[in-house]
Parts: C-alpha cells; structure tokens; sequence
C-alpha cells in the first residue's frame, strides 16, 4: 500500500475567492483509486458534488512525509 497527498480545491461561496484549498492524505494502491475517495470524503463532509471538486495533483509520499497517523499506520504497520 502507498500513501498519496491530494491537493486542490473546492467551491465555497463563504470563502472569498470562492474556492476552498484542501490537502487530505489516502493510503491505497493507485492514484485512480486516491482521487474516486478524495471525492467521496469530501463530498460526503461538506455536501459537494464532484463536479464542485477541482483536484490539482496527487502527490506519492515517502514514509517520513506521511503527517495522518492512520495513513501511517496502513502503510507502515507504525
């Protein structure tokens, strides 16, 4: 399993530009696999549609940058 960080953002008329920024950590096997829960979970907290999600990169981590405990724990046992 690897541990990825998915940046981007998402609408929010509240914000004052409109868009909120998030950075949210996934542990799975694939970058396909880390964006369909990246939307999930954030459509499912702050009642989104996917379209409403923009995804910017996804990023591969090592074991050291990984900052979720459970993240860390799916991937190194720790």
């Amino acid at each position: 399993m690897k541990a990825f960080r998915v940046v981007g953002t998402f609408n929010d008329a509240r914000q004052e530009k409109g868009k909120q920024p998030f950075k949210i950590e996934f542990a799975d096997e694939s970058i396909e696999a880390v964006k369909e829960q990246a939307l999930s979970t954030l459509g499912s907290r702050h009642k989104l549609k996917r379209w409403e999600i923009q995804i910017a990169e996804v990023i591969e981590l090592a074991d050291a940058e990984i900052t979720n405990p459970l993240v860390k724990y799916k991937v190194t046992g720790e």
